[in-house]
């Protein structure tokens, strides 16, 4: 499977961004990618919550989804857009994940279930959670020969969401993901490689990157991993640009049978000394 991953430094303005990422994508397939992927807030990268939300649209009027679809179907690609902003009302937003098919289809949704609320110091400070309403359900879909899990940035930290996905069949996992650049330059790669470890899964990580116009900046670095933890491709700067590799499903098969982790999970139980001083 040819991959493609888009890595972007979208602005305040959604239109603008959905032009701009059409328009990387198109380059991406005449590169000959079959399944292209982009980053997290594709659409809109702006963090004054107010103006974010006079922007953002319910699903059924999002406008970047119709021309995805289009897009998609024109190209007769499978195209991951990484998340999109999804007003749900009541100052909520969804951090949705949207896969589609070569027909223009929705194959999956995936809703970002792990919020971003850290304090990084130096007044670098995130609360997702004030504004957006964390998912419940995995998402694990079918691309021809492969299985694809979804998840999204700040789930890289939680490895039981990846060793579900990966006991529910994927075979790639997918990262997209606008990373900070302190928290980027320490744990990127070593996550990223991690969750392929320990899975036996391809990692594709698109990536925001760069100086955005709302003042964040951003890690870039976009990566694919390789089911024994090997760098296949990745971008080593922060600027926009298109990141090809082939997955080869046979070494996610390879790496599987060579350390058969996801067939060793035991069940095992707390000493009840340790668990009595927790409990005081």
């Amino acid at each position: 499977m040819r991959c493609a991953l888009i890595q972007m430094r979208s602005g305040i303005d959604p239109q603008a961004n959905i032009e701009t990422a059409c328009e990387m994508i198109r380059r991406a397939a005449a590169e000959g990618a079959e399944f292209i992927a982009t980053p997290e807030t594709t659409h809109l990268v702006q963090k004054d919550a107010d103006q974010a939300f006079a922007v953002m649209k319910p699903e059924a009027d999002e406008p970047a989804i119709p021309a995805f679809s289009a897009l998609a179907k024109e190209l007769g690609i499978t195209l991951l857009i990484g998340s999109l902003a999804i007003w749900l009302g009541e100052r909520k937003a969804a951090n949705r994940s949207f896969l589609f098919g070569p027909e223009g289809e929705v194959l999956a949704r995936y809703d970002k279930a792990h919020m971003f609320d850290v304090g990084l110091g130096q007044g670098e400070t995130y609360r997702e959670s004030a504004n957006y309403q964390a998912g419940e359900t995995l998402s694990v879909t079918d691309l021809g020969e492969a299985r694809l899990g979804l998840s999204i940035c700040y789930d890289v930290r939680f490895a039981y969401l990846y060793r579900a996905l990966a006991k529910a069949g994927a075979e790639i996992i997918s990262v997209p993901a606008a990373f900070t650049r302190p928290t980027g330059r320490a744990h990127w790669e070593v996550l990223l490689r991690a969750r392929a470890i320990e899975t036996g899964s391809y990692v594709i990580a698109p990536a925001q990157g760069g100086l955005h116009e709302d003042g964040r900046k951003t890690w870039g670095h976009s990566m694919i991993v390789g089911p024994w933890g090997e760098i296949v491709a990745q971008l080593e700067h922060a600027e926009p640009g298109i990141l090809h590799a082939d997955l080869d499903l046979r070494k996610v098969a390879e790496a599987r049978r060579r350390i058969p982790a996801l067939e060793h999970d035991r069940e095992l139980t707390l000493q009840a000394a340790f668990r009595e001083r927790l409990i005081r």
